[in-house]
């Protein structure tokens, strides 16, 4: 776990399991490109959430990944994090911002409606470099039992998501991983 001595909390979990998963996810083609299927699927679950940003993010040791992302102002992938200004906009964030890491190693959905009332989640970069104000997420559980990644939404307000809105992004999370299923089955097609 990565800890931090000013603020006395433990900010990102160890994710034991990362190795394994980085495997289970080449095996499977995913993880470290965007996927068209992938943007339109985040793109469906903003509108669904009416959330301005959301992502499809898997994560390895170092960093997270959005194989899946959209924004509201140019529907296209943003730098997440301090980046120099001749950066294009990109779509990895360090391990240690956000809160999907969080969603992995519990591998339970997780609801934040104002990450300033939680001291554990109030301390991520994320907050001040970037604004997030709101996170509702929800892992990725293939068949295999392997937390692949997450399904996101976040806001740079609070959200009341409550109870409607965990099922709504735990139910999104199955869909998106019957979608992988699929993927896997026809890749085994053809070879």
């Amino acid at each position: 776990m990565s800890f931090d001595p000013t603020r006395h909390l433990l900010l990102t979990p160890q994710d034991d399991e990362a190795p394994a998963r980085v495997a289970r996810l080449r095996a499977l083609g995913i993880g470290d490109s965007p996927l068209p299927a992938f943007d339109e699927f985040a793109r469906k679950l903003a509108r669904t959430t009416r959330a301005p940003y959301s992502m499809v993010n898997f994560i390895d040791e170092r960093r997270q990944y959005f194989a899946g992302l959209y924004t509201p102002a140019q529907d296209q992938a943003v730098e997440l994090g301090p980046a120099p200004a001749s950066a294009q906009p990109g779509r990895a964030m360090d391990r240690d911002h956000g809160y999907c890491p969080h969603v992995i190693v519990r591998r339970k959905a997780l609801v934040l409606e104002d990450v300033c009332d939680y001291p554990r989640f109030a301390g991520n970069p994320v907050v001040d470099e970037i604004g997030i104000r709101s996170y509702l997420g929800a892992p990725l559980i293939d068949r295999t039992g392997m937390a692949l990644g997450t399904v996101c939404v976040v806001d740079l307000e609070p959200r009341p998501w409550g109870r409607e809105g965990l099922e709504t992004i735990k139910s999104m999370a199955a869909e998106l991983v019957e979608q992988i299923h699929q993927m896997e089955q026809r890749q085994s097609e053809v070879s």
